[in-house]
């Protein structure tokens, strides 16, 4: 079995090349061979990681422009989707490595079969200390009002639920599925459910959502929930991203300056949003401007897609597969020891940053659908 990453789109940096297919042989990353399962997951940038975006499928059952074509998506084999045993398995590991929060995501993470079950497995994990990890989902939301008494009962602790518009034609033309009420009736289940923090996400395009981010901000509150607007970033599967039709943070924070007076919150760490309180709280309103104010230096996030694969950023053109570690018939202590091993490889091979905004960026192979949020 071979680990050394698979390379997509991109040259890996001919200096590292010896050094990396040494390190492959190993199982780990040059600067892990002596570290084991229970040592932190550092790179070499000193980012410490605790948290691990799982993609339980790349199939959706809405068809979002941003995202996804409408038609002639090619589908993962289904026999390249990790199993419930799999993903347990390299969440043990992950866990025991300081992973602290498990991200469900998909695609729609809420169409895989198994998925209270999933959410049952991983929150019974607990890290070095003891200590429970926690699980959140970002969804649509269309099967919550079915599904989300038995994924509380499970041990679901958080959930992001995405909403673009809350007009009818504009949320046809955007997901090319006539779905809203089926989204609202979910974000009203969760809101009745007592899930804290709740939070609602939207990407803020031009001339398409612009004009909705006070109302989108306004419905969240009656909701009890924070919302989130998110800079449209290179992740189509179409590839046909124009950054002039992204709708930037300070356009985002002018627009709710009209209505609210906006005030920074301190300490956001890791975290992926920025935070500015309305009219001194208690609400408040995120941003995640990967585009315009990147804060790769803070990033903690690992990724894991549905067919078992990891990546160490969003935009990665490299991925580290997990696959072959669990099915080639290694015993189980070998096994563990080989998801260690790959994980490191990738933390190690972290970039300083995405470079979105360097003119030799490439963007993923992978739509945003493939790769999970």
């Amino acid at each position: 079995m071979s680990a050394i990453p698979v390379t997509i789109g991109r040259r890996m940096p001919l200096i590292a090349a010896s050094e990396r297919l040494d390190a492959s042989a190993q199982g780990a990353a040059p600067a892990s061979r002596n570290m084991t399962i229970g040592d932190a997951l550092v790179d070499t940038h000193g980012r410490v990681h605790r948290d691990l975006r799982i993609s339980l499928t790349d199939r959706c059952s809405l068809r979002c422009t941003y995202c996804m074509p409408e038609q002639g998506n090619e589908w993962l084999a289904k026999t390249s989707i990790l199993t419930l045993d799999e993903i347990e398995r390299i969440a043990r590991v992950a866990a025991a490595d300081g992973i602290t929060t498990f991200r469900l995501t998909g695609g729609e993470p809420l169409l895989r079969t198994d998925i209270v079950e999933v959410v049952r497995r991983l929150a019974a994990i607990t890290g070095p200390t003891g200590a429970p990890v926690e699980i959140a989902m970002t969804t649509n939301g269309i099967r919550l009002p079915e599904l989300l008494p038995g994924l509380i009962e499970a041990g679901l602790h958080r959930l992001n639920i995405s909403i673009d518009t809350l007009r009818r034609d504009r949320f046809h033309e955007l997901t090319r599925r006539d779905r809203l009420d089926d989204v609202l009736e979910g974000i009203a289940a969760a809101g009745a459910s007592g899930l804290r923090p709740l939070k609602l996400n939207a990407v803020a395009m031009r001339d398409v959502n612009d004009d909705e981010l006070v109302e989108l901000v306004e419905f969240a509150i009656a909701h009890e929930a924070q919302m989130r607007f998110i800079e449209q970033m290179p992740l189509d599967a179409g590839h046909t991203w124009d950054r002039s039709r992204m709708v930037t943070q300070d356009e985002i924070l002018q627009a709710l300056s009209r209505r609210w007076t906006l005030t920074p919150v301190p300490g956001r760490g890791g975290a992926p949003a920025a935070r500015w309180t309305l009219d001194g709280g208690p609400h408040s309103v995120g941003v995640i401007a990967s585009v315009t104010a990147p804060f790769c230096g803070d990033c903690d996030r690992l990724r894991l897609t549905a067919d078992g694969q990891l990546r160490n950023c969003l935009f990665s053109t490299t991925e580290y597969d997990v696959l072959p570690i669990l099915r080639d018939g290694r015993p189980a202590e070998a096994v563990d020891a080989g998801i260690d091993g790959m994980l490191r490889s990738c933390v190690h091979g972290k970039l300083p940053g995405h470079a979105i905004n360097d003119p030799a960026f490439l963007q993923p192979a992978r739509g945003m659908n493939a790769i999970g949020g």
